[in-house]
């Protein structure tokens, strides 16, 4: 369980979308408190999904090839399967653009950056509230990832502390990146704000590729474990 939920959480935090809209937040007006209240709603999100997983196992794993047990793996190998079938099509879809003209797309020529999702959020992100960012966070919040961290969690025995400190330890590890920025905006603000963007720019050229790797690697993971915990 625990080496689980370790690979998961580095996934998540590693995830492009969030950090790229994270790193926005707190370079827009009142960065600082906006940062804070989106990590408290992203972790309020994993602290939740966690709290009912436990509430319906009653802090027990169901005994081994159980009903609940068998459903739990069989998500995780769904899970796994979409993952590994969404970052293959990812990974076309991106080797498909790369052979287009550059500046066209398949029926003229492509929106300007102005147009998209993240140039409105710029745009718009210094006149948010807090609350604003509060949303983002669950909006943002990589939910088939976090879904297979619930799976996972179905194993874990309260009984033991070192279990807690697992749980703890993954909603951490799967915070880090947006902690790390905070505290950098915190302690360096002068700097930051310019570095943080010139972050983002190179997020934004490296987010496919990023995101097609966490999407095999950890699908081709959760798929093997699953069937050997199913067929074991």
């Amino acid at each position: 369980m625990v080496l689980d939920l370790v690979l998961i959480g580095l996934a998540i935090t590693l995830e492009p979308l969030p950090l790229m809209a994270f790193v926005l937040v707190v370079a827009s007006a009142r960065g600082v408190w906006k940062g804070l209240v989106f990590i408290l709603s992203w972790l309020a999100c994993l602290t939740l999904v966690i709290a009912i997983v436990l509430v319906l196992t009653g802090g027990e794993p169901p005994p081994p090839r159980s009903p609940p047990s068998t459903a739990a793996l069989a998500a995780k190998l769904f899970i796994g399967v979409s993952l590994v079938l969404y970052g293959e099509h990812r990974r076309r879809r991106r080797g498909g653009l790369r052979g287009r003209r550059p500046g066209s797309g398949p029926t003229g020529p492509e929106p300007s950056a102005s147009a998209s999702p993240s140039a409105s959020l710029t745009s718009h992100m210094d006149h948010s509230t807090v609350w604003s960012a509060a949303g983002l966070a669950v909006l943002l919040q990589p939910w088939g990832l976090v879904a297979a961290g619930a799976t996972t969690v179905v194993e874990a025995d309260t009984s033991h502390f070192t279990t807690w400190l697992a749980l703890v330890g993954f909603c951490v590890l799967a915070t880090a990146s947006l902690l790390a920025v905070e505290l950098y905006v915190v302690f360096a603000p002068t700097a930051a704000r310019a570095r943080l963007l010139r972050l983002r720019a190179w997020l934004a050229g490296h987010q496919e590729q990023a995101l097609v790797a966490l999407c095999l690697l950890l699908g081709f993971w959760l798929v093997g474990r699953s069937l050997y915990q199913l067929t074991s």
